[in-house]
């Protein structure tokens, strides 16, 4: 049996290129750069060189600061290298989202025991800019049913890759969860989402109640382990 590295990375650098999306939407696609390729392949050969399953965590689509740099989900070049063990030489600038996912991620038990049980991607595993920012796949219909085939097949096989299809979590519980839980009912991805309010909005604007979101995170992390 192939183990999940090698799978995620056969998943990751297998995306295409390029998608087929409107008039002024551009793809972020990351893994042309040396760089995000050699950071890929030793966090997943570091956290997931085995064949144990996981439970999925989906976010919106990669942002340009996160994922877009280091090819890691929710983990820009700070966290990368303080908080994961890997070194890098990207420019070590912040993405606000990964702030806090590490932050539940060590009130979990830290990298290395959250990894174990869980593997965090995106609804869209590709992110777009618009006049240079961040666009996420729901802010433009059109856009959002162009990338639809794309979007299905990638849910799939993530799901097929961490063998759990009973539970998924959905990081976002507004435009995110609404179209996730919309599209299982059509696919029967898994059995049961559980919805979990987005990184950047709990730091953008609920910083105040911070650790009321930390536990709703750790809630939904023990209640999706109950699944397994």
């Amino acid at each position: 049996m192939q183990n999940l590295a090698s799978s995620i990375l056969d998943f990751h650098f297998s995306l295409p290129d390029s998608l087929e999306v409107p008039a002024g939407i551009e793809v972020i696609y990351p893994y042309h750069n040396n760089k995000t390729r050699a950071s890929i392949e030793a966090f997943y050969q570091k956290f997931y060189e085995d064949t144990h399953p996981r439970i999925v965590m989906f976010g919106i689509n990669p942002g340009r600061f996160g994922a877009g740099v280091t090819g890691i989900p929710f983990t820009d070049p700070i966290r990368l290298e303080l908080e994961c063990g890997i070194k890098n030489d990207f420019e070590k600038k912040m993405e606000l989202s990964s702030e806090f996912v590490y932050q539940f991620i060590n009130a979990f038990g830290g990298a290395a025991m959250f990894y174990s049980k869980f593997y965090i991607n995106s609804v869209c595993p590709l992110g777009f800019l618009k006049d240079g920012k961040n666009y996420n796949y729901y802010d433009d219909k059109e856009l959002q049913e162009m990338v639809k085939p794309f979007i299905i097949k990638s849910i799939q096989q993530q799901l097929q890759i961490c063998g759990n299809k009973k539970v998924a979590i959905c990081i976002g519980e507004g435009k995110n969860f609404k179209y996730f839980e919309k599209l299982n009912k059509e696919e029967k991805f898994v059995d049961k989402i559980l919805p979990v309010a987005h990184p950047r909005y709990v730091l953008q604007y609920k910083r105040r109640d911070l650790q009321n979101y930390l536990n709703s995170y750790l809630g939904a992390l023990k209640t999706a382990l109950t699944y397994t």
